[in-house]
């Protein structure tokens, strides 16, 4: 679902809302982990579907790494996730790499 390697992490399900709950935690497991340096990157190369979950699912995966101190950054997104981001006018909040 989340690999962690080195300073990134990839997202290899679909970002939908059947998988919002297992994303958001498994994130925030290795948001937590202390095992990651103060920058990240979030890469979605192989997201294949999102719908408007993954957008919360991100939001709080930023909120979390602010906490903890860490800078995430996002690549790969899927052009739909961007076209929901700006379509609900939150497209300025996703920090892409």
């Amino acid at each position: 679902m989340i690999e962690h390697a080195g300073d990134s992490l990839r997202v290899t399900a679909p970002m939908v809302i059947v998988n919002a709950r297992s994303l958001l935690e498994a994130g925030r497991h290795c948001l937590r982990s202390g095992r990651l340096s103060e920058r990240v990157v979030l890469d979605l190369v192989d997201v294949s579907e999102v719908d408007s979950s993954a957008l919360s699912v991100v939001l709080a995966w930023l909120r979390t790494a602010a906490e903890h101190g860490i800078s995430l950054r996002m690549a790969n997104p899927p052009a739909n996730l961007i076209s929901l981001a700006t379509l609900y006018g939150v497209a300025e909040l996703l920090p892409l790499a």
